[in-house]
């Protein structure tokens, strides 16, 4: 098969497919989403009146969910696209979320890098799902000359491709559009990727001029990605069902602007985030020095912005609270919720609560769930916060599917007290 050559899908694997976007299209054109769609809205506009939102990604444990055994699919392609199907129906049939379903089928833009001149290498674990180790690149100073500016290009043949199979397969039941992309910064993921997580670390205090050098050349790096993004149409709406990176869905009536070009949005049109989870054990004022002062550039274009993954940032909130037009923050389940609380709920951002997923494994209590979401979602609501609920980085549920669905139950019932 050539490059340019589509997988044949069979008849039967075309029938069970197009059974299940029927599904997903009488899911997503139902009352219910469009309930959730418009309470999204007045969450992101900070409505306190709305109760909090609750967003569930199992991420890790679909395998547990759906095992591969249960598709019926046969070729690569279509158990792709039968796995996505699937998932979609199981979110809306089993979880108490508000997880919006849409009738639609999105087929990104192909774009390719050239990268930043040095590829990252790892050292894989010899445990099944173990950690890697990085194995650095970056070695000395002398090796930041050998990095070099990412440039992009649209694949517009391969997007072709990819749109005309998707909208053959599916294109008379669900909405098949293609969409472009958008930014997430990552600086540090980036640095330490090349240049080892510990010697970033060491270089704080022994190279700061190198790690500096190394954080002004990939934020530049990012300033040109977003101007060729403009250039060449490659942005895409986020103002939708697309997760907004840690967070839930973007949905909101502020992006974009008015009378924007909805086919070459600019970045005030759109969601951009940061995050830099590798500062999680350096001082606030470390993570200002090394981090923030280059991501906030980064992020002040957009039209509205949000910031952190699994980093505890209780500390660190008067820092992230003068990135512009910041809206979301991601408070990960190991911050100190109540004065989390006390600093969101008067500064006027979401927050974004990612309660422990460790709760689905070993023994589930019920109780002790209850209490813990209870607990947070009062010091929200004590301290006027506009709450969301993100259950992420569920690497396994032990082979127990209800849990997701139990855990669902029990946080529902505690938000709808709000």
């Amino acid at each position: 098969m050539t490059s340019t050559e589509q997988p044949v899908i069979s008849p039967e694997d075309r029938r069970v497919l197009r059974d299940l976007a029927h599904r997903v299209a009488e899911i997503g054109r139902g009352d219910e989403m469009a309930r959730r769609r418009r309470r999204w809205k007045r969450h992101t506009a900070m409505d306190r009146s709305v109760r909090p939102v609750v967003y569930i990604d199992p991420q890790g444990s679909w395998d547990e969910l759906i095992p591969p055994g249960l598709l019926r699919c046969r070729e690569g392609w279509g158990r792709t696209v039968e796995r996505e199907l699937r998932q979609r129906i199981y979110l809306a049939e089993h979880f108490l979320s508000d997880n919006v379903i849409e009738a639609e089928w999105i087929v990104h833009k192909v774009i390719r890098s050239t990268g930043w001149g040095l590829t990252p290498r790892r050292k894989p674990s010899a445990a099944e799902r173990g950690a890697f180790a990085f194995d650095p690149v970056v070695t000395d100073a002398r090796d930041l000359k050998k990095l070099r500016y990412p440039e992009v290009a649209h694949d517009e043949a391969a997007t072709g491709r990819e749109y005309e199979r998707a909208a053959d397969l599916l294109g008379d039941i669900l909405d098949v559009r293609v969409k472009g992309t958008w930014q997430s910064i990552h600086l540090m993921n980036e640095w330490t990727a090349l240049r080892g997580y510990d010697q970033v670390l060491a270089d704080m205090y022994e190279s700061p001029a190198l790690l500096h050098e190394a954080m002004a050349f990939l934020a530049e790096g990012h300033h040109r990605l977003r101007r060729q993004y403009v250039e060449q149409a490659l942005l895409g709406l986020n103002n939708d069902n697309s997760p907004i990176y840690t967070s839930g869905h973007g949905y909101t009536d502020e992006l974009p602007r008015a009378g924007a070009d909805p086919a070459r949005p600019a970045p005030a049109d759109l969601w951009a985030w940061a995050e830099a989870q590798e500062m999680a054990v350096v001082s606030p004022e470390q993570h200002e020095e090394f981090v923030f002062q280059y991501e906030r550039p980064l992020l002040a274009p957009y039209g509205l912005t949000g910031y952190g993954c699994c980093e505890d940032l209780t500390r660190k909130l008067h820092f992230v609270l003068t990135i512009p037009r910041l809206r979301r923050v991601s408070i990960c389940p190991w911050a100190d919720v109540d004065a989390c609380a006390t600093q969101l709920g008067p500064a006027g951002v979401i927050f974004m609560w990612k309660p422990q997923p460790a709760h689905l494994v070993g023994t589930f209590d019920d109780d002790r769930i209850r209490t813990y979401i209870r607990h947070g979602v009062t010091a929200a609501k004590s301290h006027g916060c506009v709450l969301e609920l993100a259950l992420l980085d569920t690497h396994t549920c032990e082979g127990r599917p209800e849990r997701f669905d139990q855990w669902s139950r029990i946080v529902r019932e505690e938000v709808e007290q709000w």
